[in-house]
């Protein structure tokens, strides 16, 4: 059973998994371990991602703690038994891992949904627009790191502008459009790139107007990617000790309430686009 210096967040989530299974079934983290025919220490390994685990383990596991939701296991072997090494891989070292682990995420995600209050969301936005946002930021970033933040969101686009792009939703607070992050040619040049993504089939853009009442947004910006099967989905939200992936039933519950409460806010794409272009044209 190899065991990992650095488990990814995908790593992390399969065994926080293999734990909620076994919680479910009423075990203790030591039975299962004799169960699977390991040591406590081993089982605490794979139930932190620290550790490796085999489809044939996973299957045993599911079979010790009951579980016959067979698309669920089949997805955990599938996260399991997953060698994929992205281009994300490329930037290991270079970036803080929350970085490759959204990567990551997007890669494997069925879907995704966006709510972008402040700035735009990452995956419509150009090169410009990036550059200026992590120069304001972050204005001690040596120009290396920073090429190196722009050019990681700029590959991050592949799961919308690829070869087999995933559907993609996103609410923007008009407050978002106006607040010109970089000079006004290249904000302007930023909103006439949401408006060309927005003619996708599978790109859903949708607009908060401000002078909407009775609107208190999602409390800041929020990602919703789709895994495998609805309990593996994970929401991505910027926290004060940094990001924060949060996977527990009860709150992807409450956040795709949440989402689904701001998208009825919306207007609709083909009204939100027409204030997207009133926006642009404005001097």
């Amino acid at each position: 059973m190899a065991t990992r210096r650095n488990p990814t967040a995908r790593h992390m989530r399969l065994g926080a998994e293999l734990r909620k299974l076994r919680d479910a079934a009423g075990l203790k983290a030591t039975e299962a371990a004799t169960l699977l025919g390991v040591n406590s220490t081993q089982m605490s390994q794979v139930e932190s991602g620290v550790a490796g685990v085999s489809e044939e383990r996973v299957r045993r596991l599911a079979a010790n703690y009951a579980c016959s939701d067979h698309e669920l296991v089949d997805a955990l072997v599938a996260m399991a038994t997953d060698r994929t090494r992205g281009w994300w891989e490329g930037y290991r070292g270079l970036l803080p891992a929350p970085y490759l682990d959204l990567a990551e995420l997007d890669h494997h995600a069925r879907f995704r949904h966006d709510v972008a209050v402040i700035h735009l969301p990452g995956l419509l936005q150009t090169e410009a627009y990036a550059r200026a946002l992590f120069s304001y930021m972050n204005p001690e970033f040596p120009e290396s790191e920073l090429e190196h933040r722009v050019s990681h969101r700029m590959k991050r686009k592949v799961v919308i502008e690829g070869p087999d792009p995933i559907p993609y939703e996103t609410v923007i607070h008009e407050a978002a459009l106006r607040i010109k992050v970089a000079g006004r040619t290249a904000f302007r040049d930023q909103l006439t790139r949401v408006l060309e993504s927005s003619e996708a089939d599978h790109v859903t853009v949708r607009v908060v107007p401000l002078d909407l009442h009775d609107f208190a947004g999602a409390g800041s910006a929020m990602v919703h990617l789709g895994g495998a099967v609805p309990q593996l989905d994970t929401v991505v939200r910027d926290a004060p000790h940094g990001t924060a992936f949060i996977d527990s039933e009860a709150q992807l519950e409450h956040f795709r309430r949440l989402f689904r409460r701001v998208r009825e806010a919306s207007l609709d794409p083909e009204r939100s686009r027409d204030l997207i272009h009133q926006l642009a044209k404005e001097p």
